[in-house]
This record gives C-alpha cells, sequence and structure tokens, in this order.
C-alpha cells in the first residue's frame, strides 16, 4: 500500500511540474533559446575534461561534410591523422551519418560522433544542454591565425569557445570566361579595370541575362538559380538594411526581415526570375546547376565554394566529349571556370536603371567547423583530431580539393584569389553570419515560402501577380516576421 501511495505521490508531483511549465509566464521555447551554460560548470568542465593525456587505443567517429567525403578528402584526412598517431593505438574513423545528426536526441544513447563537422548556427544550438564540449582553444595551433568574427561564431554568450572554424562559407558568383561577349573589353567594362562589368554589378548581369537569352531564342540563360532557396536570396534584403534577429543575431523577439528598405529585396528576385525560366521557384536549378553550366546553357550561377570541384568536373567532361584530351580538358576548365565576389546592387533596387549607384551586396554566410561531442569518452584524442584537421597543410588541402574558403589567414594569403576575397568581405561586414542560436531554426520555412511565391510572380498573369506594389511587399515581410516570432514564441 505504501508503494502505491508513493507512487501516486510522485505522479501528482510531476503532474504539477509540468502545470507549472506550461503556466509560466515565459514560453518554454524562450526558456529553451535563452539558457545558456554555467561558466563555472563550464570551466570546470573544460579544465578537467582536457588534460592534455592522449587517451589510448581508441577509436573515434568523426562526421564530416557530405562533399568532403565524395571528393576522397575525408578519406585522405583520416589516413594522414592515423599515420600519425598510430603509436597511440588512435584510429579516426567515419561516423556513417547523417550530416544532419540530431545530437541532442543522439548524444546521450550513445548515437552521435565524437568529433562533428557542420556550420555554426547547427553547433551553436548545442550549448543549450551543454550537448557540445566547450574548448581549450588556445591550445590549437590554428587559434593565432584565425579572425575574432570567425571564432565570434563559435562563442557563446557565457563567453567560451565550442568550436573550430573551418572554413568560410558565403555565397560566390561561377561563371564560364569562355561564354562572355567577344567585346566585353570595349562594351562591358565602362570603368576600364579590365573586369567584365557582366560579373561586378547585377544590373549589367542583369542586362547580359536578357541578351543571352534574347539572342538564343530561350535555348541559352545568362545567371540562373534557384531563389526560393533562403540561404542565397535572403542577401538582397540584408543588403536594403533587412537582418535576421537583432543584437547581433542573439535577440529572437526583434526579428529583421522587414527592417530597412528590404523590399527593394523582394523586389531584386522578381527581376532575376523574369530571366529565368519557373524552375527556380524551387530547387530544380541548385540539382542541375553543374550540367547546365558545363553544357554552356547557363553562364553564370551562385553558391559556395566548397563545391568548385563539382561544376569543375563537369566541365571537364563537357571538353572531352568535344574532343580534348583528359589533360586538356582539365587545363581548359580551370581556365575558364571562374569564381568571383558577388556583384553589387543597384541602391534604388532597380536592375534596368541607367548608370545606378552601386552598393555592396550583403550576403548570408556561415564558418563551418569542428565541435566534440560532450559525450566521447576521448575528449583529448578528439582535440588531437581537431587541431589536426585545421593544420595549415590540411586545410591547403581541403582547399585543393574542395575549393574551400579556409577561415585561417595563412592559408587564405597564400591561396590568394578567391579565398582573400571571401576573408576581406566577412572583415568588412559584407557577410552576415547565420545566427548561432536555436531559433535560428524556425526563420527557413516561412522565408523560403514567401521566396518561392515572389519568384513566382513573373510567370503570373499580371492579374494574379502579388508582389506589384511597395505596400504588397512590405507586407509580405512583415508577414513572415510574425510567422516566425509565433512559431519561437507563440505556439510553444
Amino acid at each position: 500500500m505504501m508503494k502505491i501511495i508513493a507512487a501516486i505521490g510522485i505522479n501528482i508531483l510531476i503532474f504539477a511540474l509540468l502545470i507549472a511549465a506550461f503556466s509560466s509566464s515565459e514560453p518554454l521555447t524562450e526558456i529553451m533559446v535563452s539558457e545558456s551554460a554555467n561558466v563555472s560548470e563550464v570551466s570546470e568542465s573544460v579544465s578537467t575534461k582536457f588534460t592534455g593525456e592522449l587517451e589510448q587505443n581508441i577509436v573515434l567517429r568523426v562526421l564530416e561534410n557530405d562533399t568532403a567525403i565524395k571528393q576522397g578528402y575525408f578519406a585522405e584526412l583520416l589516413a594522414a591523422f592515423n599515420a600519425q598517431y598510430a603509436e597511440f593505438g588512435i584510429v579516426a574513423e567515419d561516423a556513417n551519418m547523417s550530416q544532419y545528426l540530431d545530437l541532442e536526441n543522439d548524444g546521450p544513447y550513445g548515437y552521435g560522433p565524437d568529433v562533428l563537422y557542420q556550420a555554426n548556427d547547427q553547433i551553436m544550438k548545442y550549448i543549450s544542454g551543454l550537448h557540445i564540449q566547450p574548448l581549450p582553444a588556445e591550445q590549437l595551433d590554428c587559434y593565432s591565425q584565425i579572425d575574432q568574427i570567425s571564432w565570434q561564431a563559435y562563442t557563446g554568450t557565457d563567453e567560451v569557445i565550442y568550436g573550430v572554424p573551418v572554413n568560410i562559407q558565403a555565397p560566390v558568383l561561377y561563371y564560364r570566361k569562355d561564354l562572355l561577349p567577344d567585346n566585353w573589353q570595349t562594351e562591358w567594362d565602362k570603368n576600364q579595370n579590365n573586369i567584365p562589368d557582366i560579373i561586378e554589378s547585377w544590373s549589367d548581369l542583369y542586362a547580359y541575362s536578357m541578351q543571352i537569352r534574347a539572342e538564343s531564342g530561350g535555348n541559352r540563360y545568362g545567371y540562373m538559380k534557384s531563389l526560393w532557396d533562403p540561404y542565397f536570396s535572403s542577401g538582397y534584403l540584408f543588403s536594403y538594411g533587412g537582418y535576421v534577429f537583432g543584437d547581433h543575431g542573439f535577440d529572437a523577439k526583434d526579428i529583421g526581415f522587414a527592417a530597412g528598405e528590404s523590399y527593394k529585396g523582394l523586389k531584386i528576385i522578381t527581376q532575376l526570375a523574369s530571366l529565368m525560366t519557373e524552375d527556380c521557384i524551387d530547387d530544380t536549378i541548385t540539382k542541375i546547376q553543374y550540367a547546365k553550366m558545363a553544357s554552356g546553357e547557363y553562364f553564370a550561377s551562385m553558391t559556395t565554394p566548397d563545391v568548385y570541384t563539382l561544376y569543375l568536373n563537369e566541365l571537364i567532361l563537357a571538353y572531352q566529349e568535344e574532343g580534348l584530351t583528359a589533360a586538356e580538358a582539365r587545363e581548359k576548365a580551370l581556365e575558364n571556370l571562374i569564381t568571383c565576389a558577388v556583384p553589387m546592387l543597384p541602391l534604388s533596387g532597380d536592375l534596368t536603371e541607367e548608370n545606378p549607384e552601386l552598393i555592396p551586396c550583403k550576403m548570408m554566410g556561415g564558418i563551418n567547423g569542428y565541435a566534440i561531442s560532450a559525450y566521447t569518452e576521448s575528449p583529448n584524442a578528439a582535440l588531437a583530431f581537431i587541431d589536426f584537421a585545421t593544420s595549415y597543410e590540411m586545410l591547403m588541402r581541403r582547399n585543393e580539393l574542395l575549393g574551400i574558403v579556409p577561415a585561417r589567414s595563412d592559408c587564405a594569403q597564400d591561396i590568394g584569389g578567391l579565398a582573400n576575397i571571401v576573408n576581406e568581405t566577412l572583415a568588412e561586414g559584407n557577410i552576415y553570419l547565420m545566427p548561432s542560436i536555436r531559433a535560428v531554426a524556425q526563420i527557413w520555412t516561412p522565408i523560403d515560402t514567401l521566396f518561392g511565391d515572389v519568384a513566382k510572380d513573373p510567370f503570373r498573369i499580371p492579374s494574379e501577380q502579388r508582389f506589384v506594389t511597395v505596400d504588397q511587399m512590405i507586407t509580405a515581410l512583415e508577414k513572415v516576421n510574425t510567422q516566425i516570432y509565433d512559431a519561437i514564441w507563440t505556439l510553444n
């Protein structure tokens, strides 16, 4: 009888706690989002776990980027690390799990990796509940070579570092140099800087795309991109004053997609969509862009630096089909596949304006990096792996195989070109880093739904178009703000 009474008492207590939680004046999501690690607990975790003594005769499970696996870089990294640490019996291996793991739910049951590679917003959401391990980052060889802006992406509100930057992810323009017009130096270089206006200004890229489509009878296109994708299209809003969250990305109650003159960004999207096919309203172009660029059907597209080899390999195959040898095809592809910073935007938001005043295009970006699971039994070996993987030699090799932009300044300087440009763009504040809080997960569905709808507008009959006036655009953006706010603070 006493056992039954005790069980009833426990159930009543649990029920009371649930009632208290749901009747709290603070939404559960607010508690979850604002939760941060106790500073003393974090400091103790760092000092007790990282002794400097390697765990021996162990296996490290490492979660890597899918592209790094497909292009062979990850296999090289594992082989090199395992050879270096063979005397300690440390073996790193592929964790063989999705790069979009759920460490919060899987980690406590032993299903997560020891080391994980992901974007900063994915890694930093695990601070709540201490699912990732705070790190003694200053002990790493890369520490002094990485800019503080990159470190900040992995620094919690407790001022503790939880991840190690590897590469800067930001949109870059890809184009075919051999598909430039023959007269570009006389007709498309107004400032005489020996760089085509076509790749310096969205207005000129728009004009050239219109020309390509007209001259080919609709069989070839200039700029092509899946415009629904918030990662690549949100930048048009940011360039005109929009933002995700206030307080440098930490205030999820201040949602800013409608801020400033961000409606001009929607105007840019509709104008770009008018150059394309209806494939731009979903991910169709994303899937076929490599082959279409190689065939010459597309002149340019925009994506991240780490897929350079996917474009390159397709272009090599296309040149081989034209009769070139493998060596000749590779040399020609390397010459003609060009990456550069994204073009500048017209201040007016009108791509047809003649001689517009130009402003920087501030695109969404992120910092991909490594973190250590709080559930690992081998934190010192895991830290040694990250130190090895972020070394100068391995990041230079990662760049060679994947085309990434290293967060290490010494690597970026030695690589030069685009790597330097992206690092400088980040330093100048023209890369909007994705917020490193859990609430960012709620922005994607509302904003990609809007972008897909906006991109659809040029394909509707005029009487059914939804984004013609400034008021219509502002109202749509304000609705997105409300949807995101509700998803974070109300619906939960």
